[in-house]
């Protein structure tokens, strides 16, 4: 709707003063003065700023009133203008509505600017169409992704911009949708796809709302294109058939690798049999010096891997030592000689379990049985172990029961050593160990608990088997022949074991031995 400019509204409100005094003047009637001041004060309307208005006001009611003083000077002064006071009071009620006429006026210019900047500025794109669906508006973002300029889409239908085998099955969708209008995404689990003028099409989001002025309604359509999003889509896709070949192709691997391997198992049972039945042609003599030799290879093997680590760091660090030689370096060779000294003590304790499980399988070992204080000899046991324990951690001993014992001490030492040193190894710094010790009805039963590592379900089943390790323990050092030693020296002294533990919640070892065996 055109409106008058500020520079416009000025100049007419000055000729219509004017003019309302010449004819004033000229009819010598008052009363035609106060019609055109009201018009000059509504032409403040389009003026900015509230001084216009007041400024017209004031000048109106000045003059009026200086007219009504002339036009009845033959009356009193006061008696005129309240005789008149209703015309001033119509100037005055004029100047209010005019103030809200700005103040509505100012609200609607800045509505408009901002839903005007709104729909300019917006990256989707916005048409406005009418229930025959012609577009009546479309902002830039339209124009730009549909490659049409506004006046080209003014006024034709929207299936102008669907492409031509949609546009029939499209009118169908846009008459159902005036009949059952609602604020939606459009085609909901389906595939969009917009024409440009170009011809060319492209994916499309589309959503859907609309509303209704002077009884008529509107639909906009807020459109997205979608076009990079479904690159990275197919993208995707070709990237997943990729992984799948890649995937077909590693079972496939596995599956030849596994027939080979099972080609290869089955080859080496038939040399094991083979082995076997050859085995049975030899004396009882031979045999047993075989399975000896058969153990102590297996011994090399192990202790070939295990020597290796401690071996080269007692090269490296005896090569370094060498190289200090002022006393101001005694610090860096006494750190050498420590690292020497835990490799060879960890090579000792090596040898000492291969020499254990030699003499167990040879039988050398027997239970030697003897009269002693079993809780003197369990604090002892303990005092001699203190010296492996870590930072922080200590050992807490409970002992109940008679203390008199007659069972091989040896061996049971043996037994809670490697017991605690399992404890030790496998628990962390500042944690506690705990020895409990009861005797009853001739059976002492030690249980040493620790808070450690703990070890899996499917490994306590192969715990006291040689050469086992957990699979949370391959960072820690350790030969797996301690437990299977433990396990012999017990059955050696009648007793049994039994083992609780969870991962990194600790283990729970409880051993009962005959002690009154005589």
């Amino acid at each position: 709707m055109p409106q008058l400019s500020s520079r416009q509204a000025i100049v007419y409100a000055g000729f219509i003063f004017l003019l309302t005094l010449l004819l004033t003047w000229f009819f010598n009637n008052y009363e035609v003065a106060v019609g055109g001041f009201l018009v000059v004060i509504v032409l403040t309307v389009f003026i900015p700023g509230r001084l216009s208005t007041i400024t017209a006001g004031i000048a109106s009611i000045a003059v009026t009133t200086v007219l009504i003083v002339h036009f009845k000077q033959n009356e009193v002064i006061t008696k005129a203008l309240l005789g008149e006071a209703f015309s001033l009071m119509v100037i005055l009620f004029t100047i209010t509505i005019v103030f809200y006429l700005k103040r509505l006026h100012r609200h609607l210019i800045f509505e408009k600017t901002h839903m005007t900047s709104l729909f300019e500025n917006a990256t989707e794109g916005i048409i406005l169409t009418n229930k025959e669906g012609k577009i009546i508006l479309i902002n830039p973002a339209a124009e730009k992704m549909f490659g049409y300029n506004s006046l080209e889409l003014v006024g034709s239908t929207v299936e102008i911009l669907i492409p031509s085998n949609l546009r029939e099955k499209h009118v169908g969708l846009r008459e159902s949708f005036i009949k059952a209008p609602s604020n939606r995404p459009m085609g909901s689990g389906r595939d969009l796809y917009a024409k440009r003028k170009d011809d060319t099409q492209f994916p499309v989001e589309i959503s859907l709302g609309n509303y209704r002025e002077r009884n008529e309604m509107f639909v906009i359509a807020f459109i997205v294109d979608i076009t990079h999003r479904k690159e990275v889509e197919r993208d995707l896709i070709q990237q997943q058939k990729k992984l799948e070949k890649v995937s077909n192709d590693i079972r496939k691997l596995n599956a030849e690798l596994e027939g080979k391997v099972e080609e290869r198992t089955l080859i080496l049972k038939e040399a094991l049999q083979k082995l076997e039945k050859s085995q049975k042609e030899l004396n009882d003599a031979l045999n047993k010096e075989r399975e000896l030799s058969e153990i102590k290879s297996r011994f090399v093997s192990m202790a070939s891997h295990e020597f290796r680590t401690p071996l080269s760091t007692v090269l490296s660090s005896a090569s370094l030592l060498s190289k200090y030689k002022t006393t101001e370096e005694q610090e860096s060779r006494n750190r050498h000689i420590e690292k020497i000294k835990s490799s060879v003590k960890h090579l000792n304790d090596i040898l000492e379990d291969f020499l254990s499980l030699g003499k167990l399988d040879e039988g050398k070992i027997d239970a030697q049985p003897d009269l002693f204080d079993l809780k003197e000899f369990i604090e002892e046991s303990v005092d001699e172990m203190k010296g492996l324990l870590k930072n922080g951690q200590h050992i807490l001993v409970e002992y109940n029961g008679d203390t008199s014992a007659y069972t091989d001490n040896k061996l049971l030492k043996n037994v809670i050593f490697n017991l605690i040193t399992n404890a030790i190894k496998f628990s962390g710094e500042n944690s506690t160990i705990e020895l409990k010790s009861k005797v009853k009805n001739g059976t002492v039963q030690i249980t040493i608990v620790d808070h450690g590592i703990g070890i899996s379900q499917g490994d306590q089943q192969h715990l006291f088997s040689s050469f086992f390790r957990g699979a949370n323990a391959s960072n820690i050092q350790g030969t797996g022949l301690g437990l299977h030693i433990v396990k012999r020296y017990i059955d050696l002294l009648n007793g049994d074991v039994h083992l609780h533990s969870e991962l990194n919640k600790g283990t729970t070892i409880t051993v009962n031995i005959p002690i009154n065996q005589r």
